[in-house]
């Protein structure tokens, strides 16, 4: 035996004021959201410091063997020009706070750097000389053909 029943629907009464008084209840914290927000970026603005975006400048200098110019002469005009752009970096732009400069020599076709200068602010200011902060490479000599530049053509 089955029995067969009608789904009635509910009576629920509406009551027009709840749903006034609901809407005005969400209306309300959103409010308060909203203008609550703008004092608490105000403080934190005023509180908290702003953040100071440092870099790292990075140089990559080339220069060209002079006639009759030996090894030593090229790296002490590297170092000259490395020492140049370091200051300057500096002088320019005050949020660097390091320099990186790879200095090349080009020697009759052949490019091989032959120092790398690697310096911060107070490190510089303490001591403004190339020689001091550079590395230079043992091989450069040799990559650039300075040991047996008798054998090459004269430009």
């Amino acid at each position: 035996m089955s029995k067969i029943s009608a789904h009635l629907p509910s009576s629920i009464t509406p009551f027009s004021f709840i749903s006034q008084i609901a809407g005005r209840i969400r209306i309300v914290p959103l409010l308060v959201l909203l203008i609550s927000t703008v004092p608490a970026w105000f403080l934190t603005e005023a509180i908290a410091p702003h953040v100071v975006r440092a870099y790292t400048a990075r140089v990559d200098l080339a220069i060209d063997r002079l006639p009759d110019e030996n090894y030593e002469t090229v790296l002490r005009r590297a170092e000259a020009a490395a020492r140049a752009s370091a200051q300057r970096s500096f002088d320019q732009d005050i949020l660097v706070t390091d320099v990186s400069i790879i200095v090349s020599v080009q020697n009759y076709g052949a490019i091989a750097p032959v120092m790398t200068l690697e310096v911060s602010r107070p490190q510089w200011r303490s001591r403004p000389d190339a020689q001091n902060w550079a590395t230079y490479y043992k091989t450069a000599r040799s990559l650039l053909f300075f040991e047996n530049s008798q054998d090459l053509p004269k430009k």
